[in-house]
């Protein structure tokens, strides 16, 4: 396993994230705790250092399950957990990106993490409701109480993390280091705006979902593959789904991988900012989905898995782009 700084930080994180959603078996399929030590033992083996979790992950079973799992070998994690989710749908105060919220879930988290300080605490969403500066300056805080060493945030709008970041930085606040996004050849959306905003802030980039749901593992596409499974149902995939799978299958076989060894290995190569977060259920897929880190996809596999999901910028990036030539004349730069 290779290591990058991530972001502008100085945080050493491996370029393959463990992801924790499956960690217990509240809520649906799960693993259960001797599997889930099973697995943190081989990612922990493949020099993999870099955890993600949320407070609501398997209804809190995620954190309690990690919190005993690194007894012994915390500092030898970095550990990522997020807020935002409702920890009581009756109580209004307890979700949202607010102070009270975050205080709350914040101490929530510590005590079942078993730790005095998350290396990476994640604002989950965008919250409309409250105030992108009481946000930051609340994060802030966590960070000088010695709980929070960086922040990151999820799922929100370029232009919101751009505001956010501007205002840390005139007010001397602590800046997101990373923005945690789903990303991979059925979902290349973040191309638009989000990923070029990383990019030029210095973001590193946690890419949740590389195989699109399972739907690229070739789980559900593949011959003889069962109708139902996971979160999804075969026959609820669509003419695209199906297609982008079948590519991605092609190519894992003129490769020698399997079909999650090339999508996450894909969703790697778009940006040395991006780091995969892979999951699994058991040991046989985390296994599998951690040797996508020693895959390499020659530039024509890449063109033809491109070509394949149809990915248009639009507007703006597609109107610069055609118009430059004419607007700027000899003054363009190539």
């Amino acid at each position: 396993m290779r290591y990058r700084t991530l972001g502008a930080s100085g945080l050493r994180v491996s370029e393959l994230i463990l992801g924790a959603m499956t960690f217990g078996e509240q809520g649906g399929v799960g693993a259960p705790l001797p599997e889930c030590r099973r697995m943190l033992d081989l990612y922990a083996e493949a020099g993999g250092n870099m955890i993600d979790t949320a407070i609501n992950y398997r209804d809190g079973a995620s954190e309690r399950i990690l919190g005993e799992l690194l007894e012994g070998r915390r500092e030898s994690f970095v550990l990522g957990t997020k807020y935002t989710v409702s920890r009581d749908r009756a109580d209004p105060n307890a979700a949202g990106n607010h102070r009270k919220n975050l205080r709350a879930s914040l101490e929530t988290s510590l005590r079942r993490l078993r730790t005095d300080y998350l290396d990476v605490y994640w604002v989950h969403m965008w919250d409309r409701d409250t105030p992108i500066e009481e946000t930051m300056r609340a994060l802030d805080d966590a960070v000088r109480s010695g709980k929070v060493l960086y922040v990151g945030i999820s799922d929100a709008p370029a232009w919101i993390v751009s505001r956010a970041n501007t205002l840390a930085q005139w007010h001397g606040w602590s800046p997101f280091i990373g923005l945690q996004v789903p990303y991979s050849l059925l979902q290349r959306d973040i191309e638009r705006e989000l990923l070029p905003m990383a990019e030029s802030l210095g973001l590193g980039v946690t890419a949740w979902s590389p195989l699109g749901g399972g739907v690229l593992s070739g789980k559900y596409t593949r011959p003889g593959a069962p109708a139902t499974g996971g979160r999804l149902k075969a026959e609820s995939l669509s003419a695209r789904d199906h297609a982008m799978s079948r590519v991605v299958q092609d190519v894992a076989d003129d490769l020698g991988a399997t079909p999650s060894q090339v999508a996450i290995a894909w969703t790697a190569s778009r940006s040395r900012v991006i780091h995969p977060i892979v999951g699994a259920r058991d040991l046989d897929q985390l296994r599998d989905n951690l040797a996508a880190a020693d895959l390499t996809l020659p530039p024509e596999s890449i063109a033809r898995l491109e070509e394949a999901t149809g990915f248009e910028l639009g507007f703006p990036g597609d109107f610069i782009s055609q118009t430059s030539p004419w607007v700027f004349g000899s003054a363009l730069v190539g």
